[in-house]
């Protein structure tokens, strides 16, 4: 018997593990043959929480994991590109569009899992193009989540005959409750509330458990999922924790009221089942479904009561930057580029300020080791990055219409300054992680080597901060400014470096804290660049290196 038990469990977890894989390289090829434009998605899709709901749908339906689109809005809401009341919407489209999972295993192909993993494979190890990869990558997933689903059906079966599991069966039947937290804790475990579904439409496929024991676990399951966005909120913005508890009050609010009804769910399924003569995998699909496109419709009316109530829950201000493009309007790109291009600068100059604001917080972290500093700082280096991205598509945009000279040259100035601004934040966030290896490795810098990078860290920011008011007034005399202080900065590397040396001869400074050291003054350099190339285009021209 001893060896029966291990050889349900190994096939059992060996069966879990391969339709865990699966979901998870199908849900990546579908991404990526949808063009890997989650996030405009969401982002284009929230304007209204209906909108929120259908792309939360769709997402999930494409990343086949209603965590992974909560952990991405979570996300999303963290960069301050979506609003909490977007969040709540998109949140329940994600529950409905989980269950697509459910509905793809009630198909019942467990039998060709094999040749269609075959297929996938072939793809995969036979083609160069990039789109038949990730075809392949899905079909591979596919077939992958019907194989592993064999397998575990496999490793249950022989539980029906071990009394201990049939007892256990009658005690969920007729105590729902137990069932609910088995369907927690098991979601809980394994971080996919897919695997606990297709393992219940197992289990009530082999007649293991009747519909009134299996409907509490699909509940639970609900519930447990949340996890998830939890874990991703950790550390996160206010308004980030907010989304994050949302996703938990809605699940758990659903799964409360579904419980006090659960004997006319269980009739009310039961009946569309032998309506429509549906298998036992596609039953428990449809109760899965019809439950959260249930919860969904009942909370829907009060989102903003959710959103009242999480503000209340999770107290505080939410310091996120709001990072949403507030003057790339395309109407403009159309009717006057010359108009376009004006409001493209105000952007790229908004942009820039977030570059500094990250800067001096990098600065802060440095001094006082307080990671509510670098958690802004990386938060505003992913704003930049998005800014980016959004900015450049713009720019591109507009360079498709027809340009004066003048405007041309404009045009090609910013798409470089918004380069420049980027790499600033690439750098700052350079200098935060130094100072995390700094603390965690207890390394310790001279109070001189302290003096001079805050002296340097003091000429960098005056001279990103003069760059952006040159680059906003087109100010000449600023822009000169930046130059000297460039000029400066560059000076004083090299000074500090020789100084360094000295410390590190005798033996004044140790190894670890040198690299550190040195590698902070060589960024503050590279900004000092990046600052002088933002000038150099306000001023029309490139100093020549003999000057500055």
């Amino acid at each position: 018997m001893e060896l029966d038990i291990m050889n349900i469990i190994f096939e059992f977890l060996g069966g879990l593990g391969i339709f865990l894989l699966g979901i998870k390289s199908m849900g990546e090829g579908l991404q990526k043959s949808a063009g890997d434009r989650l996030k405009d998605i969401l982002d284009k899709l929230t304007s209204n929480p209906l909108l929120g709901v259908i792309a939360g749908m769709v997402v999930t339906m494409l990343i086949q994991s209603s965590s992974g689109t909560t952990v991405l809005t979570v996300g999303l809401v963290n960069a301050g590109f979506m609003t909490l009341r977007q969040s709540i919407g998109v949140i329940m489209g994600a529950n409905i569009g989980t269950t697509i999972t459910a509905f793809i295993i009630g198909i019942k192909l467990e039998e060709y899992g094999l040749p269609i993993l075959a297929v996938g494979a072939l793809m995969l190890f036979f083609f160069k193009n990039q789109k038949v990869l990730n075809v392949g990558q899905a079909i591979f997933g596919f077939g992958a989540l019907f194989f592993g689903l064999q397998l575990m059906g496999g490793g249950l079966e022989p539980l029906q005959h071990l009394q201990g599991f049939q007892e256990l069966m009658v005690e969920m039947s007729d105590n729902s409750i137990l069932g609910l937290i088995i369907g927690t804790v098991f979601t809980l475990v394994v971080q996919s509330s897919s695997a606990t579904v297709g393992i219940l439409q197992n289990l009530f496929g082999q007649g293991a458990i009747d519909l009134q024991g299996a409907l509490p676990v699909l509940f639970g399951n609900n519930i447990g999922t949340t996890i998830t966005a939890i874990l991703a909120s950790i550390g996160a913005t206010v308004a980030a924790r907010r989304a994050a508890l949302t996703h938990v009050i809605f699940n758990l609010i659903g799964s409360i009221l579904i419980m006090f009804v659960l004997s006319p769910y269980t009739a009310l399924i039961e009946t569309i089942q032998n309506a429509l003569g549906l298998n036992a995998e596609m039953t428990i699909a449809f109760a899965h479904g019809i439950f959260n496109i249930l919860n969904t419709i009942i909370l829907f009316p009060f989102i903003g009561g959710l959103a009242w109530l999480v503000t209340k829950l999770v107290p505080g201000e939410d310091s996120s930057a709001t990072v949403q493009p507030t003057h790339l309007d395309p109407i403009f790109i159309q009717q006057s580029p010359s108009v376009a291009l004006d409001q493209a600068k105000e952007e790229v100059v908004r942009m820039g300020e977030f570059a500094l604001q990250g800067l001096e917080e990098a600065t802060l972290f440095l001094n006082n080791h307080d990671t509510s500093h670098a958690d802004r700082a990386l938060k505003l280096e992913n704003t930049l990055n998005n800014m980016d991205q959004e900015i450049t598509a713009y720019l591109i945009d507009l360079a498709a219409t027809q340009l004066s000279d003048a405007d041309s040259e404009r045009h090609s100035a910013l798409l470089d300054s918004v380069r420049d601004i980027e790499r600033i934040g690439d750098h700052f966030e350079n200098i935060v992680e130094l100072t995390q290896f700094k603390i965690s490795n207890k390394t310790t810098l001279t109070d001189q080597a302290r003096e001079d990078l805050n002296e340097m860290f003091k000429l960098a920011n005056e001279a990103v901060s003069v760059a952006i008011r040159s680059l906003a007034n087109r100010d000449r005399e600023k822009a000169l400014t930046v130059v000297k202080y460039e000029e400066k900065i560059n000076q004083m590397e090299k000074t500090y470096r020789k100084k360094h040396i000295i410390r590190l001869n005798k033996g004044i400074c140790s190894p670890s804290a040198g690299i550190v050291y040195v590698d902070i003054i060589s960024n503050l350099e590279r900004i000092g660049d990046h600052a002088l190339n933002i000038a150099e285009e306000v001023l029309g021209e490139k100093i020549p290196e003999t000057i500055h």
